[in-house]
């Protein structure tokens, strides 16, 4: 798995996630992206809201929830780390949400 910054502002970011098996069927590239929001404003409960969305049809298969789960789970690691994260997962039937806290 392999990322790639698209864009960069003081409270989002915005990266392309590259997986060897899966691509974009319309374009053939990033088989999804990730946006990254830094709630910056709220000092009481931060949270980083986050969102993955995959376009390779195949990660929307049933059968392969535990595979989109489990990219979704280190994407947060390696993107987010360990900070207080809500999470959105986009990926046809096997969308989800979830919090990550410390």
């Amino acid at each position: 798995m392999t990322f790639t910054k698209n864009f960069r502002s003081p409270t989002a970011e915005e990266w392309y996630i590259f997986l060897p098996s899966n691509k974009d069927s319309v374009t053939g590239g990033a088989a999804g992206k990730t946006i990254i929001h830094y709630n910056l404003y709220d000092t009481k409960h931060i949270f980083i809201n986050t969102t993955i969305i995959f376009d390779d049809p195949k990660l929307h298969n049933n059968e392969l929830h535990h595979l989109v789960y489990a990219v979704a789970d280190e994407i947060v690691n390696r993107l987010v780390g360990y900070a207080d994260t809500l999470l959105s997962v986009h990926s046809g039937n096997n969308s989800y949400n979830a919090e990550y806290k410390q």
